[in-house]
């Protein structure tokens, strides 16, 4: 099965906001279809704001106000919306496998993934997210980020496996400070006896890993899973058939990859050279 959402986690607000615009849409007598084609936004929208799934752009509440009967009510209820801070719902689901897991695979070709992250590195990430995040939802999401990387030293018995790009180091991303210490903080990562961490170099003829990023895990009970994640949404696999291509894809990457040894030795000369 594959299970995705590109929805934040529901919080109350929304749950309340999405009951109240079901109850003025039945009210006026008409479909989750027929309704979205009159503020000309999909069934599928609709159904996820009335479920609390996604918080409405000022568009949907501005064109939902006149069908429902123009009494401010949306409007109003718009006012209170907040998301609830930290982890999205679709990648709460993969958090918590996470947490029990006792092979965990990361392949990483946009940035530096979420476990190997610096402060300072993940703040750039959050600060450079649009729509901007205030200072409390930046401050949630470096929490949130922080408790997962407790497992890299919580769980010494979880083999860890992560490939990432050169090109996420020469990037640079938040400068060259940011940059020398994310460096150092994977170096002293490889240090751990169960963490392995290979570079796939810039050139590279070949590579089985151009479908995007991908993480897989293997649970207590020998079941694997994988995630994969976008740009606003994020897939939990749990089909063995599908599960099956993306682990041939991983190991071919560890071959295609620098080994632990020469992928170390380049980051210290990629260090030497900020």
């Amino acid at each position: 099965m594959v299970e995705g959402s590109g929805e934040p986690e529901a919080s109350d607000s929304l749950r309340t906001f999405g009951a109240m615009l079901q109850a003025l849409r039945e009210h006026a007598g008409l479909s989750r279809e027929e309704f979205g084609r009159r503020i000309q936004y999909s069934k599928h929208t609709v159904e996820s704001v009335e479920l609390g799934r996604r918080m409405p752009d000022t568009l949907f509440v501005e064109r939902s106000e006149p069908v429902l009967g123009n009494t401010g009510a949306v409007r109003r209820g718009a006012e209170h919306l907040e998301r609830r801070p930290g982890l999205a719902s679709w990648f709460r689901q993969w958090a918590l496998k996470e947490k029990t897991a006792i092979t965990l695979y990361t392949y990483e070709c946009r940035m530096i993934p979420g476990l190997l992250q610096t402060e300072a590195y993940a703040r750039t990430l959050f600060l450079e997210q649009l729509p901007p995040m205030d200072d409390t939802q930046v401050e949630a999401q470096w929490v949130e980020r922080a408790k997962r990387q407790e497992l890299l030293r919580g769980r010494p018995n979880t083999a860890f496996s992560f490939i990432l790009e050169e090109g996420s180091f020469l990037r640079r991303t938040g400068g060259l400070e940011v940059t020398r210490g994310q460096i150092d903080h994977v170096l002293a990562l490889s240090k751990l006896r169960n963490i392995e961490i290979q570079v796939m170099p810039q050139v590279r003829e070949s590579h089985a890993g151009l479908a995007g990023p991908m993480q897989l895990l293997e649970t207590p009970n020998n079941t694997w899973f994988a995630y994969c994640e976008g740009q606003r949404a994020g897939l939990l696999i749990s089909e063995a058939k599908e599960v099956s291509v993306l682990q041939q894809r991983y190991a071919r990457m560890r071959s295609q990859a620098l080994t632990s040894e020469e992928s170390m030795s380049l980051l210290e000369r990629i260090r030497g050279a900020l």
